[in-house]
């Protein structure tokens, strides 16, 4: 490695040097941050690429060369391809991963070895794969933001390269400038014409963007990483598990319902129904058949219903982050679901799977029947469940026996298993509390642990303890792993759903009314909305808008947005006809009005016109009176302004003697147009004629510019 201070006459060549060298380690530090801030990047890569840069930016700032060899530049090239094949098999095990570290550090050795103009090329490219990856591994609309300031210092860094590179290359030298600040104006130039480029380039891609067209195949989505939200939401689920989702206020999912536009709905999101309890965790057991798909392209969802009960079609849309889940999230009792999918299976129990691995859940509608259910207290539901109810809703794990002598001790006053749920529901929330911050070591035996010893917990222990101790007591139920609530944006009239809304809630099996929704979590208080949260859902109504109109930008978004200009210039058209005949129809009454007047005093309103007729005369022609009033004053009177009076004067004389047949030629001069005059006589008039016009014109004489009508009558007067 070499160091060495840069020194020398600071000229134009190395001022443009040194403003490129500082755009390109912006553009590879904007590119590098925009990677850096999709929190894809392990920490260790992110420490030392940061440090990196800093002291490149270090070595900058103190007017310094830091180079490689170039030797060790091809030793750690050579090194570099090592540890790719390691990152891949070993350390990262996926692709885009060990692209990224392969990126960075080919980067790294590029930009202490860079001497070359393709080395810079290649330093500029490698920045551009940097925002090509944090393309996909992110949809946040931040990126928006980041693509913007490494557009900018793109356009900049561009801009000097080709300064530099003609400078370099060009035959003739610049002269310098005579003053040193004059290099100041060079960036102050810059920094002013990039961001007109940038605002240019924006445009011109977005029209390029919103009018090619598109299908979204999902090419890279096979990249794009997941978070913990899937683990919650799996045939297998552990206790606890969605208490870790909640500690999260990243948002998940968007829900749109078609005619709210208030919010006027409270909902919960199925997300799967879990029927198997281990004393720890929860599962599914229940097989999954396939879904098929309807004539009209939606998928048909044979659901169980309750024939004692009605409700109200909802047909809504979700928009969900790329969460790497494959379950849908429905309202309750959905009919039907259509999206870009090709495979969907469901397991009997309102839980809808995608089984198409090329197609990952993201943007999917759907219709449900929503229903208030009724819940009346018969003492003939004692009668018996019905045949569909299997024992895998009173399976039970050998229990702590203090559990079931609870559940008899809660129910003990009632009969009917619907009071019998509400009694244990309502136990539950009256006497545990709720919180999110739990031991960090597990109990053996969770739901012992939460109903006699901690008593309090999250949603997940609540409706764990529920529904075991219902099936205690011989009341099948479920578990059922979700969203609910959700916060309304009347911004874009979304349901905003964040990981913080993940939710566990039980159902049980009621004689006579079916399976039945209990809620026995106690409700958290309702937070206050402030500035922030305005704030935060102006930032999300950006973020529905990127999603919605960039990410997911497809064929059908695009048929929709012609469709929605083709109806808005449809009905400017339309509008502005209306207020066309609109105008014409005021402007023929006042015509017909004004001729009903004249019509009643003709001589009048003639005067009248008359009148108004002499005054616009007198306004157009009162500039040139005005105009020839000062050029005659100025013409008898030279002496008060010479230069104009010489110029009258002469043309004057130019067309005395143009009626005379000496016209002067638009290429003569004064003097040329004199000497080709062939009477001697005039000859001698127009040249002192000539000369007095010129000391008058252009040197403001006021004695020459008094002679010149004096010379003038005698030129007119000469024959």
């Amino acid at each position: 490695m070499t160091e060495n201070h840069q020194g020398g006459e600071f000229t134009l060549s190395a001022a443009i040097r040194r403003y490129f060298d500082v755009g390109l380690y912006l553009l590879i530090f904007t590119g590098f941050g925009t990677l850096a801030s999709t929190g894809r990047l392990d920490f260790p890569t992110v420490l030392l690429v940061t440090a990196a840069l800093l002291f490149r930016g270090y070595v900058l700032a103190r007017r310094r060369t830091v180079l490689l060899s170039e030797r060790w530049t091809n030793l750690l090239t050579i090194a570099c391809v090592g540890f790719y094949i390691a990152d891949e098999f070993v350390i990262s095990k996926t692709f885009i991963g060990a692209i990224v570290h392969l990126v960075l550090l080919v980067m790294l050795i590029r930009l202490f070895s860079a001497q070359r103009d393709r080395d810079h090329y290649l330093l500029a490219a490698l920045a551009f794969v940097m925002v090509l990856a944090a393309a996909v591994l992110t949809v946040d609309s931040t990126f928006l933001f980041a693509l913007a300031g490494f557009v900018l210092v793109g356009v900049a860094t561009f801009v000097l390269m080709e300064m530099l590179h003609a400078a370099r290359h060009s035959p003739v030298q610049a002269r310098e400038p005579s003053v040193h600040h004059a290099y100041r104006k060079l960036s102050f130039a810059i920094a002013a014409v990039a961001p007109m480029l940038l605002v240019f380039i924006f445009v011109l891609a977005g029209m390029i963007f919103f009018i090619l067209p598109r299908v979204s195949a999902g090419y890279m989505s096979a990249y794009t990483g997941g978070n913990d939200l899937a683990s919650g939401f799996s045939d297998r689920v552990e206790l606890g598990s969605i208490g870790q989702i909640q500690k999260s206020k990243t948002v998940v999912m968007h829900v749109q319902i078609d005619g709210d536009s208030a919010g006027a709905y409270q909902f919960k999101l199925r997300g799967v129904t879990l029927n198997h309890f281990d004393g720890r965790r929860w599962s599914i057991t229940r097989d999954k058949t396939l879904l098929m798909r309807g004539h009209d392209g939606s998928f048909n969802l044979q659901r169980q219903e309750s024939s004692s009960e009605k409700g109200r079609l909802l047909h809504y849309r979700v928009a969900m982050e790329p969460l790497l889940s494959d379950v849908f999230f429905l309202l309750a009792t959905p009919r039907t679901l259509q999206g870009n999918y090709r495979t969907l299976a469901e397991d009997g129990e309102e839980d809808v799977f995608d089984l198409d691995s090329e197609h990952p859940v993201t943007r999917y509608e759907a219709d449900s029947i929503i229903r208030t259910p009724l819940r009346k207290s018969l003492q003939e539901e004692n009668s018996g469940h019905a045949p569909e109810i299997s024992k895998q809703y009173f399976q039970l794990p050998p229990l702590d026996p203090r559990i079931q002598k609870l559940a008899l001790q809660i129910t003990g006053p009632v009969s009917a298993p619907l009071d019998k749920a509400s009694a244990v529901e309502t136990y539950l929330r009256m006497h545990y509390g709720y919180t999110l911050q739990l031991p960090q070591q597990a109990s053996q035996d969770p739901i012992s642990d939460f109903l006699f010893a901690r008593k309090e917990g999250h949603c997940e222990y609540f409706a764990s303890a529920m529904a075991v101790m219902l099936r205690s007591i011989g009341i099948p139920s479920r578990l059922v792993n979700g969203f609910s609530g959700g916060e309304f944006n009347d911004l874009t009239s979304h349901y905003v759903i964040r990981e913080s809304d993940a939710h566990s809630w039980v159902e049980a099996h009621i004689p006579g009314q079916g399976w039945m929704e209990f809620d026995p979590t106690p409700s958290a208080a309702v937070q206050p909305h402030s500035r922030w949260g305005r704030f935060l859902l102006y930032m999300d109504a950006m973020s529905s808008f990127w999603r919605d109109w960039v990410i997911n930008y497809d064929l059908g978004h695009q048929l929709r947005l012609t469709q929605d200009a083709s109806r808005g210039s449809r009905e400017l058209v339309s509008h502005a006809q209306s207020w066309t005949i609109g105008k014409y129809e005021q402007t023929l009454a006042w015509a017909r009005r004004v001729q009903g007047r004249i019509g009643g005093s003709a001589v009048k309103w003639v005067l009248r016109a008359f009148v108004a007729l002499l005054i616009l005369l007198c306004a157009a022609t009162t500039p040139r009176l005005l105009a020839f009033t000062r050029r005659l004053q100025i013409v008898r009177r030279p002496g008060k302004a010479p230069q104009v009076a010489a110029s009258l004067w002469y043309q004057k004389m130019l067309g005395t003697l143009a009626r005379r047949g000496w016209k002067k030629l638009p290429a003569q001069t004064p003097e040329e147009f004199a000497s080709a005059i062939r009477d001697e006589q005039l000859k001698k008039q127009v040249t002192s004629f000539t000369e007095h016009y010129e000391n008058a014109r252009f040197g403001g004489s006021v004695d020459e510019a008094s002679r010149l009508p004096e010379i003038y009558e005698e030129i007119k007067q000469a024959r």
